[in-house]
């Protein structure tokens, strides 16, 4: 059935012109956009540049949710967003963004954190899902509800020069879990904040889920629907793995184990210090600074990587770097007061419990971080 060009004003037909003129594309592939629903979970690093040409490419309805607010370290990948909404709602910001774009776009926001609770709720409605999400604790909640739900999932992911994107959809092939089937344990993988990412990088994946939710509402080309693309930006190459629908899967599978939504708040990044032993173990910056203007004996250990050292760094300090702390625990006192630091007090709190492992029972972890020190005690150690 041919489209009626009324469906669209002149100012439509201007707007979209480039893409109306090609065949495979056309009249009939523009009204499927501006009918569609899309979901983007995460205005972060691969959400921006998949909302930015999502919306100028004629999406009728964009979706985003993000509880996060927009920090300055965001900016070097996040171009959703500009320097004059730092501190504003995430969702805030991409609305407005997206209006000055292209103000023909619905924008519908959720300002929460996805949870087992709600995503079925926010989900549900939208016709397809771009999965933007930076940890494995989302990510995993976002496959199981689109399986449920019988969407597709448009899948990113990111991490220092790497990059993968797939489609996934259980009811024509493999979802997520077919090829990850369980979350990784509490601290297997870091994330991009402990182990960095080349802003560039997201750019490239995001719009590559950009161009597969936009052929996948316009039925052209061939997705990559049981493919899974990698990408390294050193050395410029892309290659490609195939996936396959995986029979034992706990979620699609013949005989699914999962039929209902779990969170999994301890599978993202770095290992959480155990709940019981944190008051022990934690110590403010502002119990920091008491110590250094008391004169008190400890060790102040960094176990940040050299270049950030080269950033900022905290006086009366004992540098090994993190990777290096086991093969190094010999050069620190077992019976001296050892406070741990790294820039957010994550590494460090790794770091921490290994020395405490190790019979280093007065080993502490400054909370926070350096990145705490210089916003609660001297602005003038630089962020990063």
């Amino acid at each position: 059935m041919a489209v009626k060009t009324e469906s669209f004003t002149s100012e439509e037909l201007q707007r979209y012109g480039r893409q109306l003129t090609l065949p495979e594309f056309g009249q009939r592939g523009q009204q499927r956009l501006k009918e569609a629903r899309v979901l983007l979970v995460g205005a972060g690093g691969l959400g921006s540049p998949a909302a930015l040409y999502l919306a100028a490419a004629g999406v009728g309805t964009l979706g985003i949710v993000d509880y996060d607010r927009v920090e300055l370290s965001n900016l070097h990948r996040q171009v959703l967003h500009a320097t004059s909404m730092a501190g504003r709602p995430k969702t805030e910001s991409a609305t407005r963004t997206i209006g000055d774009i292209n103000p023909h776009v619905n924008v519908e926001t959720h300002a929460a954190q996805l949870t087992s609770a709600n995503a079925m709720n926010i989900l549900r409605g939208y016709d397809v899902v771009v999965d933007g999400s930076d940890n494995f604790a989302t990510r995993y909640l976002v496959n199981d509800a689109c399986v449920l739900l019988g969407l597709p999932t448009v899948y990113g992911s990111v991490y220092r020069f790497e990059g993968q994107a797939s489609l996934f959809d259980a009811r024509r092939g493999p979802c997520y879990r077919c090829v990850f089937p369980q979350p990784p344990p509490p601290g297997a993988v870091p994330s991009c904040a402990t182990a960095g990412v080349i802003g560039v990088l997201p750019g490239i994946i995001g719009l590559i889920q950009a161009t597969e939710t936009i052929k996948l509402i316009a039925g052209i080309g061939d997705s990559l629907l049981g493919r899974l693309l990698l990408f390294d930006a050193l050395e410029m190459r892309f290659r490609e793995l195939r996936i396959r629908k995986d029979p034992a899967c706990p979620v699609c599978g013949e005989h699914p184990a999962i039929t209902a939504l779990v969170d999994y708040a301890t599978v993202c990044g770095d290992a959480p210090m155990p709940a019981d032993s944190a008051d022990d173990v934690d110590v403010s910056v502002q119990q920091l600074k008491a110590k250094l203007d008391a004169g008190e004996r400890f060790e102040l250990l960094d176990v940040r990587r050299p270049d950030e050292l080269e950033i900022a760094k905290l006086p009366y300090t004992k540098w090994i770097e993190l990777r290096e702390l086991r093969e190094r625990m010999n050069e620190l006192d077992k019976n001296a007061e050892v406070v741990v630091y790294c820039q957010g007090g994550v590494r460090s709190a790794r770091a921490t419990q290994w020395l405490r492992d190790a019979g280093f029972a007065k080993a502490k972890n400054l909370a926070g971080g350096i990145d705490a020190w210089s916003v609660e005690i001297d602005p003038s150690v630089p962020r990063y």
